[in-house]
């Protein structure tokens, strides 16, 4: 195929995408690792052998010999170029040996020092990507970095994907690296699509080589910086610079849902809200510890007052006592653990019936992690009715390595749990189908909500809310908390901070409250 059709996603099933440079902005981290690594080893190199030193050049070395390579690939490119030649080594080198597979690990240390600074992403990939999915396509991220898990986790994207093809796989199923195909092949298998109806994502030349090969019906090249020329002549079908302005969607900020009120109140015209609230980081900041995330007195009364006039629920991560307590507003809807457990007014209650099947492995490995993590400083593992988290915003960067690693042992170990993320969070919950989209959707069914005089408000500002944003896609309104460049979302509008949580509901209980009655 030679050129995408008006709509890029007609004729295909799934979309396969490269992770740095394509989806996180990570691709300048690796560039400054690899340049670390080689200088160090080419300045001890020139010292001790009396040769000229010649520093690895970015511009020219990074794409030419080691971009989108597995790690060992690349030094091994590298260092041909240069006519040099080492040992391949062994994994258990130490990083200041003279062998291939050092030079590897040193290279790994300088990206993992980064890496929990923090990671962006690239919105525009995003929002492709998540548009694709809400259309049916199945998404894959494929990359040949051994640290491809722990960038997702850094970025909350881990759930974006079904499957996950990187370089801990390309190792353990001993398959040949970019340019080959094999990468991009395995999670097609995975996904259970065909090469030719599915796209491929890629900023690398070596990537988009890969696609190419493998037969790919759509091989996007990816231009995160003037290299359009190149990728299409690489064999890129089409080039381009903004995903999601390509697939035809907008690129821009979220609109503030304060400044939109008007647009808001005439989509309530002869109908009733029914709002759906995140808690931390919604209605309360974000804080260094959950329990110290206590509502104002001020939005206390705000929501309270809000509920009067509509259905308001709470949707939370929280266990659902927990989240309660904290807001403590009788004729509120409380749906905890991520809409595992749900209690409201009138003796509404529901338990999700596989959810509780799960308890006694969330409480082993609640002990386990306590064990192994007993002397990381800051970290605190805090178990749920209905799920697990580990909280690292507290531990040192340097150990929060060694906390992701207990915890995706956990999730090995105990199969029946699955690893999620969020801000500074890891979590583990029971592997089924449910999270706070559905529990919406459960909500408004079971409140006789789910009618064309109900208009549903979600109010959210954490990955895990993105599921409710997609569920309410075309039905309601959704709106993300936070600053809106930083990450791409499904929501319609956008709030900047929980103040403007607060000043929002208070306008939208007004929109409520006839001219003719006063507020109670």
């Amino acid at each position: 195929m030679a050129a995408a059709s008006p709509d890029p996603l007609a004729h295909y099933d799934a979309v396969l995408a490269d992770l740095d440079g394509v989806i996180t902005k990570t691709a300048g981290i690796h560039a400054a690792a690899w340049k670390a690594t080689f200088d160090d080893f080419l300045a001890q190199r020139a010292e001790r052998e009396g040769l000229p030193y010649e520093p690895f050049d970015i511009e020219r070395d990074y794409r030419t010999y080691v971009d989108g390579k597995p790690r060992e690939d690349g030094v091994r490119s590298f260092l041909e170029s240069r006519g040099i030649t080492l040992p391949p080594g062994h994994v258990s080198d130490s990083p200041d040996r003279a062998s291939i597979a050092a030079l590897a690990q040193r290279k790994n240390t300088y990206f993992r020092q980064q890496l929990d600074e923090g990671v962006e992403v690239h919105s525009d990939a995003v929002a492709m990507l998540r548009a694709a999915r809400a259309r049916g396509l199945r998404l894959a991220v494929v990359s040949s970095s051994k640290n491809c898990e722990a960038v997702l986790e850094a970025t909350g994207l881990t759930d974006l994907f079904e499957a996950r093809v990187d370089g801990r796989e390309l190792a353990r199923l001993a398959l040949p690296g970019k340019p080959a195909p094999a990468l991009f092949l395995e999670a097609a298998r995975r996904l259970g699509v065909s090469p030719e109806r599915a796209i491929v994502l890629e900023d690398a030349v070596s990537g988009v080589e890969a696609g190419v090969r493998g037969g790919f019906g759509l091989v996007v090249g990816v231009d995160r910086g003037g290299r359009s020329e190149a990728l299409r002549r690489h064999g890129a079908h089409v080039a381009v610079s903004d995903l999601e302005a390509w697939m035809g969607g907008p690129s821009r900020r979220l609109p503030s849902a304060l400044r939109s009120m008007d647009e808001i109140r005439r989509q309530l015209d002869e109908r009733t809200p029914a709002v759906f609230l995140d808690y931390d980081g919604t209605l309360t900041p974000i804080v260094d510890r959950p329990d110290l995330a206590t509502l104002s007195t001020s939005m206390r009364e705000t929501v309270r007052l809000l509920a009067k006039h509509c259905t308001v629920a709470i949707v939370s991560g929280r266990d659902r006592s927990d989240v309660e307590r904290l807001v403590d507003i009788d004729s509120l809807v409380y749906a905890g653990s991520h809409g595992f457990d749900i209690a409201g007014p009138g003796g509404l209650r529901l338990e999700h019936p596989e959810g509780a099947r799960h308890t006694d492995d969330l409480e082993r490995a609640a002990a386990e992690l306590r064990r192994q993590l007993d002397s990381v400083a800051g970290v605190l593992v805090e178990p749920k009715r209905y799920a697990l988290a580990v909280h690292y915003r507290l531990v040192s960067p340097q150990d929060v390595s060694r906390v992701r690693s207990a915890v995706d042992q956990a999730a090995t170990t105990f199969s029946t749990l699955r690893k999620t993320g969020g801000k500074k969070i890891f979590e583990l919950r029971p592997a089924i189908a449910w999270d706070k989209g559905k529990a919406v959707l459960w909500l408004l069914d079971a409140l006789d909500l789910d009618r064309g005089e109900v208009l549903p408000l979600y109010l959210g500002d954490d990955v895990t809310d993105e599921d409710a944003f997609a569920a309410l896609d075309g039905r309601g309104l959704s709106i993300r908390v936070g600053e809106p460049s930083t990450v791409s979302s499904r929501a319609q509008y956008g709030l900047t901070d929980t103040s403007e949580v607060e000043r929002f509901l208070g306008e939208l209980t007004a929109l409520l409250i006839p001219p003719d009655r006063p507020a109670v």
